[in-house]
């Protein structure tokens, strides 16, 4: 199982609306095939690891062998045919889960389907494990929104940017590396229209070694105040950029965007002209998005506390100050009392480089 988790890790990010699913095919301690979900569309990944095995070991090795994988297998047909049908053909005799799929489609049935055809079910190994790694996809059926991570740079004294607006770089460059990372492993990056205009990024993922991706970039600019020219909408086309704004808008403001490939999201905006960020969440995993790792800025990330949207916290610190007078990494929670606090369960605390990073889970005393 552990092995299944490492394949379900590959995918991270990669095919939504679909959970990013590993498993590993042995009979014995041999193991025969692996796989992972591909992209949306695509086999899924009991299919993947059949395929691999019958490939490297023919159809007859594949008979009375174990399958391991990290979630239910589905017996509804969605893009793809049930993959309990695929592997009650090839013959798998007995199948190990870690949890069982919450989808309402799926959850159960697919044990069902599977011991109704002779098959061994044993589910629950690495549950904890599993869970984890499919927290996006349980968010969205359960909840009905992307798991949503809150990365945030920072001075030891909260801070991002100087008076003047200077903000490369803030942290040293292995934070910025692990950042890459962490945006690899999401389905979308997000980004307010004020760090957006400040800081004019381009959200991809670089890391060496690797092919360029690029997640779904989600702008929240209600008022369409980021420019058309800005990176997020050059290659807008390519790489996906989704624009959550305020309805209303003329059409001249709305094709400078779409000319470039962007899609605008457009819902009514409150009495205060932002924008209801439950709703566009909620949007969001219509969409078919799992997960968003939110970069900024300091509003967006605020509003998304208040609203106890926040699911779990990556803080980088680096060790240095710039007062008062810079800018905030946080905007303002309206905290009256101390017990109203947002509070974080630690996880992980280690250097990155001269920085230190904090990965942190939602706790008690946040609100929800």
């Amino acid at each position: 199982m552990a092995r299944a988790l490492a394949c379900a890790r590959r995918g991270a990010g990669r095919c939504f609306p679909n959970p990013s699913v590993g498993a590993v095919l042995l009979r014995g301690e041999r193991i025969l095939g692996s796989g992972t979900t591909q992209p949306a569309g695509g086999p899924h990944a009991e299919v993947v690891a059949l395929q691999s095995a019958v490939r490297r070991h023919g159809a007859r090795a594949v008979r009375g062998a174990t399958l391991v994988v990290t979630l239910e297998p589905c017996a509804h047909k969605g893009r793809t045919a049930p993959c309990c049908d695929a592997i009650i053909e090839a013959g798998i005799a007995r199948v190990i889960a870690g949890v069982r799929d919450p989808h309402p489609h799926t959850s159960g049935r697919g044990f069902r389907r599977l011991r109704s055809k002779g098959v061994t079910v044993q589910k629950g190994v690495l549950e904890a494990e599993c869970r984890e790694q499919h927290r996006g996809f349980f968010s969205v059926v359960q909840r009905g929104r992307p798991w949503v991570a809150l990365k945030l740079a920072a001075t030891l004294d909260g801070r991002i940017a100087t008076a003047a607006g200077e903000s490369r770089w803030i942290t040293g460059r292995p934070a910025r590396a692990l950042v890459h990372r962490l945006r690899d492993r999401h389905d979308a990056l997000m980004i307010g229209s004020g760090a957006a205009r400040a800081d004019d990024p381009a959200l991809t993922v670089r890391r060496p070694g690797h092919s360029e991706r690029t997640p779904v970039r989600v702008l929240v600019d209600a008022r369409l105040r980021v420019s058309p020219s800005a990176r997020l909408f050059r290659d807008a086309g390519a790489a996906q950029t989704w624009c959550l704004c305020a309805t209303g808008h003329g059409p001249r403001k709305r094709s400078a965007r779409e000319a470039r490939g962007a899609r605008l999201l457009a819902q009514n905006a409150r009495r205060d002209g932002h924008l209801d960020l439950r709703f566009a969440l909620r949007r969001l995993a219509r969409e078919g998005l799992t997960s968003v790792l939110v970069e900024g800025g300091g509003g967006l990330a605020a509003a998304l506390l208040r609203l106890g949207l926040v699911d779990e916290l990556h803080w980088f610190s680096a060790p240095a100050l710039l007062g008062g007078d810079a800018h905030a990494a946080l905007g303002a929670l309206g905290l009256r009392r101390l017990s109203a606090r947002v509070r974080f369960r630690p996880r992980v605390v280690r250097r990155v480089g001269a920085d230190l990073y904090l990965h942190a889970v939602l706790g008690s005393g946040g609100s929800r």
